[in-house]
């Protein structure tokens, strides 16, 4: 369903009992709401929370800044290498902004928060600003910001910037399949066709390599985050791939000492990615972080 929140228009999917514990569930660059694995809410919704996902901003079924026009990577990246300011069309505190409004617009007054990669910056910026509205926090596969961190190897920075060879929907597939693939998790591999026909899906539904660009540069320029992880109150865990070759897993430590009381789940073998065969590990950690709250 489409609802009106923080002045646009953003898809929602909300599973589960209206009276139960509500999950906001953020994802990550350029990801829908389908990233999070229909697997992985039913168990959540057979915990008993009301699960809440939805498109951000530039993607999926979510309302578009293509007035904005496609954002130079090159420029941006060399702007935040010398310490200048660099410009975006709309900023990370924007898309927390967003999370707040589907929130508001669905009528609930505190839940839950897990984002994943670009996701858990959007949710550092909820849990610290708006503190009083997130009853829990799991940061998954995602970073602080702060410039002393590890960064992706060559090779994966690379990758992710790259272009599919055309617009055809098939070499749209192959494109992103590649780039999965090579950020995955190396001991999870999926079924031989499974990651493909979610790819498809996913392709099928929506396509927006333009907002992703815009996306990237809202990432670029919100920088370093450090100073505000220690106005995070809600309880909160930290999950990492040991083995993620997009955020490296001293991201995850760094969050770890960095948020109060932040507790730590470092999975060997996981890379940047939801692999099906540890979404029972994943719904089992966000139950028992929720406990704390």
């Amino acid at each position: 369903m489409k609802i009106q929140c923080n002045g646009i228009g953003l898809e929602v999917d909300d599973q589960g009992p209206r009276d139960g514990e509500a999950l906001l569930l953020v994802m990550g660059l350029g990801m829908q709401l389908i990233a999070w694995p229909d697997e992985l809410v039913s168990m959540l919704v057979a915990r008993g929370f009301r699960v809440i996902r939805y498109d951000n901003r530039d993607v999926g079924l979510s309302q578009g800044f293509d007035q904005f026009g496609v954002p130079n990577i090159v420029v941006a990246a060399l702007r935040y290498t010398l310490r200048l300011k660099v410009r975006s069309p709309y900023g990370i505190e924007d898309m927390a902004l967003d999370a707040l409004g589907v929130l508001d617009a669905l009528g609930i007054e505190r839940a839950h928060v897990c984002g994943a990669s670009m996701g858990g910056m959007i949710a550092q910026h909820l849990a610290a600003a708006h503190p009083r509205r997130v009853k829990s926090l799991v940061l998954m596969m995602t970073t602080s910001g702060a410039r002393s961190l590890p960064q992706a190897t060559p090779r994966v920075r690379r990758a992710l910037l790259s272009r599919p060879d055309g617009s055809h929907p098939a070499r749209v597939v192959a494109h992103l399949e590649k780039l999965l693939t090579l950020i995955g998790s190396p001991a999870y591999r999926p079924e031989p066709g499974g990651l493909r026909i979610r790819l498809e899906a996913s392709v099928a539904r929506a396509w927006r390599p333009a907002g992703t660009a815009r996306q990237l540069v809202a990432v670029v320029a919100d920088g370093d985050r450090s100073a505000l992880l220690r106005r995070i109150t809600a309880p909160t865990r930290i999950v990492h791939g040991r083995d993620d070759p997009l955020v490296p897993v001293a991201c995850g430590l760094d969050l770890v000492a960095r948020i109060p009381d932040a507790v730590a789940d470092i999975v060997p073998g996981m890379g940047h990615d939801l692999p099906l065969q540890l979404l029972p590990h994943f719904a089992a950690g966000i139950a028992e972080n929720a406990a704390r709250a």
